[in-house]
């Protein structure tokens, strides 16, 4: 069960709702979005409708939710959400083209690829300053010292930065520097990390899990909403099957069935999942077609040289096809395409 309060609804009523509801032996999660804040009941349903807490004032709206994903679920709010980073929003009338290193390694070549990704159109910098890698033996990300450099390039180019963030001891210096924190696949079910994120106050990016199923990928988001954090954009990184020919298999399907789920928007990583740069246009031309929020993508100044998914980095002709792309379809699917914060 859940409890929308009005917008305009003080802390005094919000409180008097979150009393009632522990003096009655329950727990109460609120849960806070740019437009409204929602708080969510844990306990005896049925106890909880004798409160009449639809009477309260600065009440709107209580309602019981089938789902076990309360917050994030379409039941809780029928409305599709816009997530908005530093002044760019992410939700159904925009469509977001976020872009940059995978990893940052140098200010230079991070600056490069910023005023790349900016003029294919990006309105938010995407860049790694540490790197989960698969072996130990790999390029592990710059830390705090790359933190510092997006940081520099964002007061250069005026692209929002989203980064990665693998730790919960990390969270508050990431968020320092960082728009927007983003969890990787194999952080999806990092519960302890979920709930630091969801208490930073900075919005987050959820990538799927590439073993998980859309309702494991939508009860971790729940773990950030708990924590009182409704700016969220989910992100279908593609998952493991069998197949070989790509890195991973893009669920495009994912986008509407998440869609039809959950009000959270929903983006697209075309890099990550096909693995491959002439696969990053074609499955960007099909997120936008299947009524994606954006696509997250690699952009670096000399893929061959770089420290980190070079094979998959867009450069040159390949990132003019995506600007091509991001430019003209978005408006045939009714959306239009995000700016950078002025």
């Amino acid at each position: 069960m859940v409890v929308v309060m009005a917008p305009g609804a003080t802390a005094e009523e919000l409180d008097a709702v979150v009393k009632t509801v522990q003096d009655a032996g329950g727990s109460a999660f609120v849960s806070r979005g740019v437009h409204r804040t929602i708080v969510g009941l844990v306990g005896d349903v049925e106890q909880f409708e004798t409160l009449n807490l639809r009477a309260y004032p600065g009440v709107v709206e209580v309602v019981r939710i089938s789902t076990p994903y309360k917050l994030v679920s379409r039941e809780n709010h029928p409305a599709m959400s816009t997530v908005t980073v530093s002044g760019v929003p992410i939700g159904p009338d925009t469509f977001t083209l976020i872009a940059g290193p995978c990893a940052v390694e140098t200010p230079e070549q991070t600056l490069e690829a910023a005023k790349m990704a900016k003029a294919a159109g990006a309105a938010l910098l995407r860049g790694g300053a540490y790197k989960p890698r698969t072996s130990p033996y790999a390029f592990q990300g710059l830390g705090e010292k790359g933190l510092r450099i997006l940081a520099d390039v964002r007061g250069e180019t005026g692209l929002p930065v989203v980064t990665e963030v693998v730790d919960a001891h990390d969270v508050d210096t990431v968020a320092s520097y960082a728009d927007m924190l983003q969890i990787g696949t194999r952080n999806m079910q990092n519960f302890g990390l979920l709930q630091a994120v969801g208490s930073s106050g900075k919005p987050v990016m959820l990538k799927r899990g590439m073993n998980a199923t859309i309702e494991e990928w939508l009860m971790a988001a729940e773990y950030v909403a708990q924590r009182g954090n409704l700016d969220i954009v989910l992100c279908e990184r593609g998952i493991r099957t069998f197949e070989t020919a790509t890195r991973n298999t893009l669920d495009i399907s994912a986008v509407p069935v998440v869609h039809a789920l959950s009000h959270l928007p929903v983006v697209v990583d075309p890099s990550h999942s096909g693995g491959r740069r002439d696969l990053v246009v074609p499955l960007s031309r099909a997120a936008i077609a299947v009524g994606a929020d954006g696509i997250i993508v690699d952009v670096h100044p000399d893929p061959g040289a770089a420290l980190c998914d070079g094979p998959q980095a867009l450069v040159d002709d390949d990132l003019d096809q995506l600007a091509a792309s991001c430019r003209d379809l978005p408006p045939i699917v009714g959306r239009k395409l995000s700016s950078p914060p002025r």
